[in-house]
């Protein structure tokens, strides 16, 4: 694995569940950990246990290497007002991990919601602000090559009707979550395209953290091996998990269909920019 220390990891949803570990684990491994989260208090809370854990480790300064950043990714102003803070702080960021996100049922209970751009809520959340937050912190990212991006996605696939995005017909939660983490698979291979791997990588995984429809089992064992799956896409070596990838937790595997057709993932490309301004 690749040494971790005086490296800057940017960690979203990091006050809870995977991304919360992750961000534990980070710091005991030496990183630098930038913890996003939507409310004060929990980032406050984090930040304490997330030192904790690098202050065990007997990590040098483990309170000046966790640094919260609060921003709501449901809104596209969130979005930006997370990259401009970041941008605007850090010198440099080595690797940005996606993991924000909602499910299939909460919030609302499965029932269909708008981001505050009008945008279905599971696709704003889920794709379009990995998506705009990606987009805005390349230029940092570049800057600080070699470096990495992970997105936290789903064994949990729908393909995406093109012809209605938003499911103002027939919606179905779970319909909405699927789709969403399809997307962050779509955009993970098409800006994999995109950049120089030497410079940047970009992957997406499964972190078997939970299945889409039931909890497979114990929490805490579930969570352990996730953040087992996603320290790998962090630290491993760039031979062993090269760039453009999908993994289902420790091992590459095969996403939907429509990941691979390239007329898919250029209209959703399109899309995106037309959505977001980028």
């Amino acid at each position: 694995m690749a040494e971790l220390r005086g490296k800057v990891i940017l960690v979203t949803g990091a006050t809870d569940g995977l991304g919360r570990a992750l961000a534990a684990e980070l710091a005991r491994a030496g990183a630098t950990v930038l913890v996003h989260g939507r409310d004060p208090g929990r980032i406050a809370d984090t930040i304490k246990e997330v030192t904790a854990a690098a202050a065990e480790a007997d990590e040098p300064a483990a309170g000046d290497r966790v640094r919260g950043y609060q921003a709501d990714l449901s809104s596209l102003a969130g979005v930006r007002e997370l990259a401009g803070q970041v941008t605007a702080a850090e010198p440099r960021l080595d690797v940005l991990v996606n993991n924000a996100g909602i499910g299939g049922d909460v919030p609302g209970g499965g029932a269909r919601q708008e981001s505050a751009d009008g945008y279905e809520l599971r696709f704003a959340v889920n794709y379009l602000a990995t998506y705009a937050l990606t987009r805005l912190l390349l230029p940092l990212l570049r800057a600080s090559a070699p470096s990495r991006i992970v997105n936290v996605a789903s064994i949990g696939q729908q393909a995406i009707d093109f012809s209605d995005v938003m499911l103002t017909k027939d919606y179905d939660g779970m319909r909405a979550y699927r789709q969403s983490k399809l997307a962050q698979v779509l955009f993970t291979f098409d800006l994999a395209a995109e950049l120089d791997p030497d410079g940047v990588t970009v992957n997406a995984l499964h972190p078997a953290t939970f299945m889409p429809t039931k909890i497979v089992s114990s929490p805490i064992s579930t969570i352990a091996q996730g953040v087992e799956a996603t320290m790998r896409l962090i630290a491993a070596p760039d031979a062993e998990t090269g760039t453009g990838r999908f993994y289902n937790s420790l091992d590459e595997g095969r996403a939907n269909d429509q990941a691979y057709d390239l007329a898919a993932r250029r209209q959703l490309r399109e899309l995106s920019e037309r959505l977001t301004g980028r």
